[in-house]
This record gives C-alpha cells, structure tokens and sequence, in this order.
C-alpha cells in the first residue's frame, strides 16, 4: 500500500509541473499571438486610412477571433506611431517567456 500511495504521489508531483510547464507555455503562445494580431490589424486600418487609430476599439474589419485583443494588449496612438504592449495572456498575467527584436 505504501509503494502505490508514493507512486501515486511522485505521479502527481510530476503531472502538476508538465501542467505547469505547459500553461506557461500556452500562455506565451496565445499572447505572441494576440500581440501579431494587433499589430496587423493596426497596420490594416493604417493603410486602409492613412493614419494610425485614435484607439484600439476603432479597429474594424476584425474576425471573431480577432476580438481577443482588446483584453490582451494595451495600445496608445504617439504623434509618430503607436505602442503596443501585451498585458496578459490567456491563462495569467504573468509572461516571462515573450522576447522581440528591437
């Protein structure tokens, strides 16, 4: 009895780190995902009207999956551009593994 409840508890230690491991994982693709998708979107709206939108929600031309944006980036029009940063992914807030070139 003791062998099966101590492998029974290495089997669950090494479950809650894989599941770890792959929220953070998940996390950092949806919001690398979120993030290239704004800036597309942002990029379209740009070249369809000759300037950057005053805001995010002025965006048209979205899909439905496109929606998932506007809770996962957060977007300020500059007099010479835009910034763009992610806020969250879709699991937490928390993203460590996201790094882009300058």
């Amino acid at each position: 009895m003791k062998h099966l409840i101590i492998i029974g508890l290495f089997a669950l230690t090494i479950f809650s780190c894989d599941f770890i491991n792959f929220q953070e994982k998940a996390n950092a693709k949806f919001a690398d995902h979120h993030f290239k998708t704004a800036i597309a979107n942002i990029e379209l709206y740009n070249i369809r009207y000759g300037q950057y939108p005053s805001s995010i929600d002025k965006l048209d031309f979205l899909g439905d999956w496109d929606m998932m944006i506007f809770e996962s980036v957060s977007y300020e029009k500059l007099d010479t551009g835009y910034r763009l940063d992610i806020t969250k992914g879709i699991v937490t807030s928390t993203l460590t593994d996201l790094q882009y070139p300058k």
